[in-house]
């Protein structure tokens, strides 16, 4: 397997043919996961929506090395379950056998949170247009990741990422994360019906988080994963139906506190992450932003100051 090839590259058989083997290495932006799994779901999943994305052959280095497997229990046969393992571990408790892709996708999220401290980690969706990229930060339930589906959908903005904003210590320039957008329970309607062309896996329901479905990633976006972007604006949206789009300027004191919260590392980082922080809210706008209606969201984020 060589440096062009993708998993679009494989046919779904092959797929689970080498992630029930030696596995796969999958690179995502900056980071490559060495993956193995026997399970259907989770070579379903990677062949729907990861097929852009490059692989490398199994042997070799990769940042994280994941298994996904069915615990050895007697109660596998009655109510079957996925582990996950990060270095031959188990972080987590196990899940349901039908959320073992969402579990990849979640594990992935926890290696690069946990482990990526080159980079200032914020909880927020990243896009960018022109080179300037908008920052989304928001608690669960706020539209977040709707939002950002539909502005890359129909926007004509850049997935960076929908989770992970890496900023760079060095440069101050975001790094894109572009993988599947994360839809959580209503959410996932509203999106299959704005982009009837989007490619969405199956919901799985009863998850801790709902019911679950993964967009996928714009495939211009995969493709610049490694072009980073400034920063331009923080944007915390919030969803409230039939609202109409406010937008309020946030101070940049309120605009920092806000962000420091959402952060990962920043404690971690000390006064490393706090001159990051600072920077980046010196070169972008804070904004509090409602809105009820998706058609004048986008609208409203082609006019940001």
């Amino acid at each position: 397997m060589d440096r062009a090839a993708t998993i679009a590259s494989l046919d779904r058989a092959e797929l689970g043919r080498c992630l029930a083997g030696a596995g796969i290495r999958l690179v995502t932006g900056r980071f490559t996961t060495r993956l193995r799994s026997p399970i259907a779901g989770v070579a379903d999943g990677l062949h729907l929506l990861y097929g852009d994305y490059p692989l490398l052959a199994p042997e070799g280095i990769a940042d994280f090395h994941l298994d996904l497997v069915r615990p050895a229990s007697p109660r596998r046969w009655l109510r079957p379950q996925v582990t996950l393992l990060y270095d031959g571990r188990a972080p987590f408790r196990p899940l349901p056998l039908d959320q073992a892709f969402p579990m990849f996708e979640w594990g992935l999220n926890w290696c690069v949170a946990s482990r990526a401290h080159r980079y200032l980690i914020v909880h927020a969706a990243v896009i960018e247009k022109h080179g300037r990229a908008a920052l989304l930060p928001a608690p669960p339930g706020a539209g977040k990741s709707t939002l950002c589906a539909a502005l890359v959908g129909r926007g004509g903005w850049r997935l960076l990422s929908d989770e992970l904003a890496l900023l760079r210590l060095d440069d101050g320039l975001l790094h894109p994360l572009p993988r599947p957008i994360s839809l959580k329970n209503a959410s996932i309607g509203v999106i299959r019906d704005y982009l009837p062309d989007g490619v969405l896996s199956p919901p799985v329901r009863d998850t801790v988080k709902g019911t679950v479905a993964h967009l996928r990633a714009p495939a211009g976006s995969v493709a610049r994963a490694s072009d980073p972007a400034a920063p331009g604006w923080v944007v915390f949206p919030r969803y409230e139906a039939g609202a109409a789009v406010t937008a309020e300027p946030l101070p940049r004191a309120d605009t920092f506190m806000e962000l420091a919260q959402n952060a990962f590392n920043y404690s971690l980082l000390g006064a490393e992450g706090f001159t990051a922080l600072a920077d980046l809210v010196d070169r972008s706008s804070g904004w509090r932003f409602r809105y009820g209606v998706l058609d004048d969201a986008l609208a409203y984020f082609d006019t940001l100051p």
